[in-house]
């Protein structure tokens, strides 16, 4: 069944309406990388600084088991190239007017951004309204309980209906298949959101964040049921498999793949991956070794809890003061950046360009 609905534009705002947009436009390479991890972890902070001066500081009213949404929107609020492009209007010029359930949704999605960082007040927001919009383009997400402990799947929703998430979050994966009769090799290339990372495991509890990626790119064998047929041999031969990145996003997002299904019940694996806030280097996963490919931290989803239970937050640092807050629902404190890392770390976005310039896209 179709939805026919009406979209409200607003009026553009005034530039005074935005003054931090005004600073960031006439400063140059100012601006630190940055990465936006997903994690369920805790953060304090110290209150040298008066948090109440910085803009963005504004919590989200749960609306009945939707966490897991607030987390996602709270790490997008505070990816600072894509709350420019949505005060400046410019995701107006950039609407793909044909389907208008996707201009619905970035509409929404940017009017909230708008609400966040031009509020006045310290009150909640609620995203009725954007909720409503998920739901009409992603029908799956109609109730409350709808994955509520999933908010890997809700960002995979939100990131291609985004106009600017070409420029931004999309990378590009290289998939080699080796024929070990023939040495003949097909090559696959495939566009990208996430990367969804497993947890490598190791005789003791902690692994890194790197084991996590040389496992996802680690050769493997596809033998027995999974031999593959060769294009050059025309037969199904023995093959070997190997994922390399032929092109890093400016913004990565890894989803550490914590849940497992299982035929009777759902796991979670709360195993500590170690991470470093700045100068992630993954070049050594690129096709081309001189690829830019070093990114800094700037956000984190968590989930604390269980499959049978559990609450999401997310921890982000905001841009315009550099110091890190804890996003629970409509609650927003100052946390310390020693705390980010945890066993609780879901998904984490990182900025790839060390030094970047300020200025919107658009």
């Amino acid at each position: 069944m179709r939805h026919s609905y009406a979209v409200t534009i607003p009026e553009e705002p005034p530039a005074t309406a935005f003054p931090f947009i005004q600073q960031d436009m006439r400063r140059k390479n100012s601006m630190s990388g940055s990465m936006l991890v997903s994690t369920f972890v805790g953060l304090l902070i110290n209150h040298a600084k008066n948090s109440k001066s910085a803009q963005g500081l504004v919590g989200l009213r749960n609306l009945g088991n939707t966490c897991f949404m607030n987390s996602i929107l709270q790490c997008l609020s505070n990816t600072q190239s894509l709350r420019d492009y949505c005060l400046h209007n410019y995701h107006r010029r950039d609407l793909n007017n044909n389907n208008r359930t996707n201009t619905a949704l970035m509409e929404e999605f940017a009017k909230l951004i708008q609400t966040m960082w031009t509020s006045s007040s310290s009150e909640a927001v609620s995203p009725s309204e954007f909720k409503t919009q998920i739901q009409r383009y992603a029908p799956r997400f109609v109730g409350y309980k709808a994955l509520g402990y999933h908010c890997a799947p809700l960002l995979n929703i939100i990131l291609p209906c985004l106009c600017l998430s070409s420029d931004l979050f999309v990378g590009q994966l290289k998939s080699s298949l080796t024929c070990s009769e023939c040495g003949y090799c097909s090559t696959v290339f495939d566009p990208f959101w996430d990367l969804s990372l497993p947890i490598a495991k190791k005789g003791y509890g902690e692994v890194s964040l790197m084991d996590c990626m040389r496992l996802f790119t680690k050769e493997d064998v596809l033998d027995g049921d999974e031999k593959p047929t060769c294009y050059r041999c025309k037969a199904r031969r023995r093959c070997t498999k190997k994922f390399t990145v032929q092109k890093f996003p400016k913004i990565l997002v890894l989803h550490l793949k914590r849940f497992s299904e299982a035929r009777v019940r759902t796991s979670k694996l709360s195993t500590f991956v170690n991470f470093p806030m700045k100068d992630l280097d993954l070049r050594e996963f690129a096709s081309d070794r001189s690829s830019s490919a070093v990114y800094n931290l700037y956000a984190v989803s968590n989930h604390s809890g269980t499959t049978m239970g559990g609450h999401y937050t997310a921890y982000c640092c905001n841009p315009e003061n550099g110091e890190w807050y804890t996003y629970n629902d409509s609650r927003v404190t100052p946390m310390s950046a020693s705390q980010v890392r945890s066993s609780d770390a879901y998904v984490r976005t990182v900025d790839r360009d060390k030094v970047q310039d300020s200025k919107p896209l658009g």
